[in-house]
């Protein structure tokens, strides 16, 4: 398995501290999986208003990452940059761990 953490790109500590600051309860940025799609799952990205007993945080520039312990399995490892292309921005997750992608870029195996 890959290494047992998330890291950030400084472009995406940046967005995810100015997305936070807007965010009145939250205390850092939740990332994980859930089942969808055609190829099975999709990463979920959500302000972190609370951490769980079985939680890992990791503190990325500045910016805590939160992972549920059944997710890390997925994602570890994963790195995550933040893009801009045209009049599009969004997240993109270098994930050592993906196996294969669906044709439209929305979910993955591992």
């Amino acid at each position: 398995m890959a290494q047992l953490s998330v890291t950030l790109t400084s472009r995406a500590a940046a967005h995810i501290k100015r997305y936070l600051s807007a965010q009145g309860n939250a205390q850092g940025l939740r990332l994980g999986v859930k089942t969808t799609g055609c190829s099975g799952l999709s990463y979920t990205v959500a302000p972190a208003t609370e951490f769980g007993a079985t939680d890992r945080v990791f503190d990325c520039d500045g910016v805590k990452i939160v992972v549920a312990a059944e997710d890390l399995p997925y994602i570890a490892g994963m790195e995550v940059d933040y893009v801009r292309e045209g009049l599009n921005e969004n997240f993109r997750f270098s994930n050592p761990n993906v196996k294969a992608t669906c044709g439209c870029g929305e979910s993955f195996t591992v």
